[in-house]
């Protein structure tokens, strides 16, 4: 077998470790699970002088195994991480009391820094194929098609019961539009004849 039939087999392997391990928080994860092991070392390391702040027991061994499968389940189950992390850093900081304070500062620490890093984890989303610009009705149209609205308001008399067009501005600025279409329609009889009665 050639050099490059070995190295083929490997990257591949390298591709896919890589991809599992974006797909999930890892690295918060893993430092987790290592803050929450350091705190069981320390509890149970063959120390001369072993710090005892808190109540002992349970507690002291339950918050760090707790980090510990807090760490497991955010590399198992990304979904749940805003769970896992927010439980972690609770947990972190609740070892200050039980955990020979946190693990001597350590375990705290990777605890902390893990669940803050778990709970702005978000997934990274596949980039779509970038397909190229759609055609805008506006380039589609050609300069024959379009017409000015003066051009396409028939010739005669506007029936009674609309309101007129917009006109065309004398200066070439913006066109204006009349009075009457800008102010909403008034209840009662027409303004003419009311200013035949007055």
């Amino acid at each position: 077998m050639t050099a490059g039939q070995h190295s083929a087999p490997a990257a591949d392997v390298r591709t896919r470790w890589r991809r599992w391990r974006r797909a999930r928080p890892f690295t918060a994860g893993l430092l987790i699970a290592l803050g929450g092991a350091e705190m069981l070392v320390t509890l149970r390391a063959p120390l001369g002088v072993l710090l005892h702040v808190g109540p002992q027991g349970l507690a002291a061994y339950l918050v760090p195994a707790v980090l510990v499968i807090c760490g497991v389940l955010l590399v198992t189950t990304p979904q749940q991480r805003v769970f896992y992390a927010v439980l972690s850093l609770v947990l972190g900081l609740v070892s200050w009391l039980t955990s020979n304070l946190g693990g001597f500062l350590i375990g705290m620490l990777l605890a902390l820094v893990g669940g803050a890093l778990a709970f702005a984890w978000t997934p990274v989303k596949r980039r779509a194929a970038h397909a190229g610009p759609a055609a805008t009705p506006a380039e589609t149209t050609t300069p024959a098609e379009t017409t000015t609205p003066a051009e396409a308001m028939p010739a005669g008399p506007a029936p009674a019961g609309t309101a007129p067009g917009p006109r065309e501005p004398v200066d070439g600025s913006a066109p204006t539009e009349s009075l009457d279409a800008i102010l909403p329609a008034e209840p009662g009889p027409p303004r003419h004849t009311r200013a035949e009665r007055g």
